[in-house]
């Protein structure tokens, strides 16, 4: 298929472009840039794609489109916290005009990366599937939910829309990201020795490498319809269901002479919640996360010694919001986060 891959210059979009090109798929990348340069070790080979604002797409990048994965967002928490306005008109209504042209033009599937942060504050041990009550504490997750609930609008015979709700995602990627639950900790561990868990250590994540949502996205993209139409799937695994405290405790034991640190601070984030990924293995039967956070940990303190990750990158080039407000300061992007070009 002819695959428009939005966010192709960014964390997961790296990782996943080879992915697809290797099974026979032909790329073509659309983004901002914004991330480009985050570069750790070897400068990535993109797909040729078009340079532009997801708010600023127009129905021509879509010409002979089969199929949108569409991961470009303002992503994460802290950045969307700081920005709601931006967020809800990057990643809800850019994304909804997306697929609005998207299905105008044609397009047949159109592959959506949402997030297992939807479930926010659900709280307790019980796991929780697809059908489970969402609950977002943040503008990013809200941002999602309405998403998702825009598209299952769009769905008819011709458009098929998909929900893929990503677990927190991990794992080396040539444009790092340092700002994610296990790369931030391996980080630190490579850095000063500590693994700072800033909590008490008790809430529950699901954790999921970027080889594994690439797989996800590939297998849902060659899916019967019947299979996937107009549904939400969660992506990962339950063995990577983990306290905090449980994924601190891998760190340690993948960074020699690290040494565990919980505060025990309470720092205001009510996230707690542990996933069910039956639907995407019932729906998907080839599909297996098979990535655990112990081996995970272990890649990314490979990667650090052998790019000697150094403290000023990991803390601004590889931390999203540290380097948007860089950029600003030297008038690189304006004040709503467009590239000056």
């Amino acid at each position: 298929m002819r695959v428009l891959l939005t966010g192709h210059q960014g964390y997961l979009g790296t990782v996943m472009a080879p992915v697809l090109a290797d099974a026979g798929h032909e790329v073509i990348g659309l983004d901002s840039g914004l991330f480009a340069d985050c570069v750790l070790g070897t400068v990535p080979v993109d797909p040729r794609g078009h340079a532009v604002d997801l708010r600023d797409v127009t129905g021509d990048v879509l010409s002979d489109v089969d199929a949108v994965i569409h991961l470009a967002a303002l992503s994460n928490d802290p950045m969307g916290s700081l920005a709601p306005e931006l967020t809800y008109d990057i990643n809800h209504h850019a994304s909804v005009t997306l697929a609005k042209l998207a299905k105008d033009a044609g397009v047949r599937r159109f592959l959506y990366a949402s997030t297992c942060s939807v479930y926010g504050a659900s709280g307790g041990d019980d796991l929780v599937n697809e059908d489970a009550p969402l609950r977002p504490v943040t503008p990013y997750a809200v941002s999602k939910v309405r998403v998702e609930d825009d598209l299952i609008a769009l769905a008819d015979d011709e458009f098929t829309p998909v929900s893929l709700r990503n677990a927190t995602a991990f794992g080396f990627s040539p444009r790092l990201r340092a700002d994610i639950v296990l790369n931030n900790l391996v980080g630190r561990a490579h850095l000063t020795g500590e693994v700072r868990v800033l909590s008490d250590g008790t809430p529950w994540r699901p954790l999921v490498h970027a080889l594994d949502i690439a797989d996800a996205f590939l297998m849902a993209l060659e899916a019967p319809r019947e299979a996937v139409h107009a549904k939400a799937f969660n992506v990962g695994s339950e063995q990577n269901n983990l306290t905090v405290a449980e994924i601190a405790g891998e760190v340690v034991e993948a960074v020699p002479g690290s040494k565990l640190v919980i505060t025990g601070e309470t720092a205001g984030d009510p996230r707690s919640y542990r996933v069910d990924f039956s639907r995407i293995r019932a729906a998907l039967p080839d599909y297996v996360a098979r990535w655990t956070v112990k081996a995970g940990a272990l890649e990314l303190i490979e990667a650090y010694q052998r790019f000697d990750l150094r403290e000023n990158d990991f803390t601004h080039r590889f931390t999203r919001l540290a380097w948007l407000s860089d950029r600003q300061l030297i008038g690189d992007i304006d004040a709503t986060l467009r590239v000056v070009r």
